[in-house]
């Protein structure tokens, strides 16, 4: 009984971290889909719709009291503005990216983001990089080495990606706040910033919203939904998978990312980024097996040994 509980509970964790990777992954598509509006609008949009859909889903699940203390504690409030800032850095470049055709670049960040969240670890955790970790890493270095030997530059758009959200993650791990609910702090101290700018767009007679028909304006409407609806799905996975689990799991938003840019929307894909890619490829490849061997292992050691009769 207790297995077949466990069982379902890992389909329902699978399924909520695939909903969430996966709309991660499709996100190229809404964004194209709004391209016509400029990336800070969209940005400001995003914020303030993402507000009001938290919102609405804190009532629902009787959550102001958890998302309250976090505002009171000055410390995690202090922390949360430096998050909001990061993620907000993390989606206007992803908005610009895809607006320009750059979602190749914008998803060779997020499959550096893991090796590069690793490397973050060991400098400001003071966490042990294992045998296969260093040669991940390493592998991981070489590639974008030959993007920038072969492009003449670095690939600004996948470095700044990968910096945004890997110290976005290192600071969230040290607050320690719930995913929705920080998420929600986050988008609330952001949205004077958003106001004031869609304030100004307007004055300015520069603001798209409810000047380019109302699919636009639905479309710029659902960015709330778009934002927010994907932490709360990796929310619930988180709480019912393993780590390593929702580790592999993270690869597929990159993946339905760098598949869309090529197959849906025809961008170049030239020899020298498929060696780059391969390159970081392999480093995952290895990074994962290692985690998993190594959970494994601990797994095993944990596990309570039978007693002698």
């Amino acid at each position: 009984m207790l297995r077949s509980h466990r069982n379902d509970s890992t389909q329902k964790g699978l399924l909520y971290g695939v909903l969430a990777f996966g709309l991660w992954g499709f996100g190229p598509i809404y964004f194209k889909a709004v391209a016509s509006v400029a990336a800070t609008e969209v940005l400001a949009h995003r914020i303030v719709w993402s507000v009001l859909f938290l919102a609405v889903l804190l009532t629902w699940k009787k959550q102001w009291g958890a998302y309250s203390e976090l505002f009171r504690n000055p410390r995690q409030a202090k922390w949360l503005l430096v998050t909001a800032l990061l993620i907000a850095g993390n989606w206007l470049t992803f908005i610009w990216a895809v607006a320009n055709d750059q979602i190749i670049r914008a998803s060779l960040g997020y499959f550096i983001n893991p090796l590069f969240s690793v490397f973050l670890g060991m400098v400001f955790l003071r966490e042990r990089l294992r045998p296969l970790q260093w040669v991940a890493l390493a592998l991981a270095g070489i590639g974008v080495a030959n993007e920038i030997f072969n492009v003449g530059y670095l690939p600004w758009v996948a470095m700044v990606l990968a910096l945004t959200f890997g110290f976005y993650g290192l600071v969230r791990k040290h607050v320690g706040a719930d995913p929705v609910q920080g998420l929600t702090v986050e988008t609330v101290l952001l949205l004077p910033f958003a106001l004031a700018y869609l304030g100004w767009l307007l004055w300015a007679g520069e603001l798209s919203f409810a000047h380019q028909g109302m699919v636009m304006d639905l479309l710029l409407f659902s960015a709330g939904v778009v934002t927010a609806l994907p932490p709360v799905y990796f929310a619930a996975a988180a709480n019912l998978l393993s780590l390593s689990a929702v580790g592999l799991l993270q690869y597929i938003a990159p993946s339905i990312t760098f598949l869309l840019a090529i197959f849906l929307y025809k961008e170049p894909f030239s020899g020298s980024q498929l060696v780059t890619f391969l390159f970081l490829w392999v480093a995952l490849a290895l990074f994962t097996l290692e985690g998993w061997v190594t959970q494994r292992r601990r797994n095993r050691v944990l596990a309570p040994q039978p007693s002698n009769p």
